[in-house]
């Protein structure tokens, strides 16, 4: 029986081989796309890794910082700080944009991180593999690797050059974005400050309204004017725990008297997943879903085509007596072959085209194994349209 599928794989085997590679192109997307979904959730989970948080204390009613736009007083912290169970607390805005250097851009989320003792507030990258962190409250930058950027590089965010002093590896937000961290006083004037030409706007028209130029209020445009040159806002606290204490039950303390809203990190992690990366997963699913189909027809077309071309030897074997299981057995056998050269092809291309994607690939073990025997259906359910056929050959066209 296996001698029946290998001398007729042999006998045909220029078509049957390119059409494996072509299949095992078909397979090698399959498991990079799939791959890009896995990559997806590690980014959201590193970025929680990444920030030493075990709450996230943001605008009341918004879902935090990475899913939508959250902007909190920056002296919020101070109160955090009183609430039992709270061990650090420590303010941090995030702002995608473009970093500006040698004359082209990279898109970056960067990130506004308050001074510290070197790393031990949250927020801070935990790491770095070259350089040093921020110790300056201005013009300094650690940034990830992912952005080009090298040690001494200026960078330009906003009206501000910064010169990049540490890097960093695997700190990327939701999306895939590599971070650069600045000074939180930068990062607030970057994400909030106006530029000049609005606030010398913004003056006029304050100088112009009869409100503010009370004959009774002293000093009310010079207050007026003084807040729209500053910014005291945030994206964010980020909460650290002392020992022993529940998430659940400190982010409820605060929710009570703090009247923000509190997220712990399963909750955090399933706004992530749950909602930024849902529709993503959903669409690659559909990619997925189309691959498939797209495979099973590609296997059913060359295992009925080579069937075709052997109804009479079929025939003949149906004449000298052979059963029709192992007629089918035979097809079966040339479908999983095939199969088996489009997964081996599919496997090796996705490991080596992996790295060159712009975005995170992540291609595990298990992905691997279930595409495998994915593949096995698919061939064993194309085959059956050939095998069918086949069944119904009369044994007379051999003689015919």
């Amino acid at each position: 029986m296996i001698s029946l599928a290998g001398r007729d794989i042999l006998h045909a085997w220029g078509k049957f081989v390119f059409t494996g590679i072509g299949l095992g192109l078909l397979i090698g997307v399959t498991l990079i796309m799939a791959g890009v979904y896995r990559g997806m959730v590690a980014d959201g989970k590193a970025l929680l890794d990444n920030s030493g948080a075990d709450l996230w204390v943001v605008q009341k009613g918004t879902l935090g910082p990475y899913a939508e736009p959250s902007s909190v007083n920056d002296d919020v912290y101070r109160a955090l700080l009183s609430i039992a169970g709270v061990a650090r607390a420590a303010n941090v805005t995030y702002l995608t944009m473009q970093v500006g250097h040698d004359g082209h851009d990279v898109r970056s989320l960067v990130v506004g991180i308050a001074p510290d003792d070197l790393g031990a507030t949250p927020g801070w990258p935990p790491h770095l593999i070259a350089g040093r962190q921020i110790t300056r409250g201005h013009y300094e930058a650690v940034t990830d690797i992912a952005t080009g950027f090298q040690l001494g590089d200026r960078l330009s965010i906003r009206r501000n050059h910064y010169t990049v002093v540490g890097l960093t590896r695997r700190m990327v937000s939701s999306s895939g974005d590599p971070m650069v961290f600045i000074p939180l006083k930068d990062a607030q004037e970057a994400q909030f400050l106006k530029d000049n030409d609005a606030i010398w706007q913004s003056r006029r028209r304050s100088a112009a309204n009869p409100a503010f130029n009370r004959p009774g209020v002293p000093g009310l445009l010079d207050t007026v004017i003084a807040s729209q040159s500053t910014n005291a806002s945030v994206n964010a606290v980020l909460v650290t725990l002392k020992q022993g204490y529940a998430p659940a039950e400190v982010a409820e303390s605060i929710r009570r008297w703090k009247r923000l809203t509190v997220y712990t990190r399963t909750q955090m992690e399933e706004i992530l997943v749950g909602k930024l990366i849902a529709t993503s997963a959903r669409q690659i699913a559909m990619f997925l879903v189309i691959l498939a189909i797209v495979s099973a027809a590609i296997v059913a077309f060359i295992i009925y085509s080579l069937t075709m071309d052997k109804i009479r030897e079929i025939a003949v074997l149906k004449l000298i007596g052979t059963r029709n299981r192992t007629i089918a057995a035979m097809i079966m056998q040339q479908s999983l072959a095939l199969g088996l050269i489009g997964f081996v092809v599919g496997k090796i291309s996705a490991t080596f085209s992996a790295p060159i994607f712009p975005k995170y690939v992540l291609l595990t073990p298990m992905d691997s194994v279930a595409g495998f025997f994915a593949v096995l259906a698919i061939c064993i359910l194309a085959s059956l349209v050939a095998i069918r056929m086949a069944l119904k050959i009369d044994p007379a066209e051999a003689i015919g």
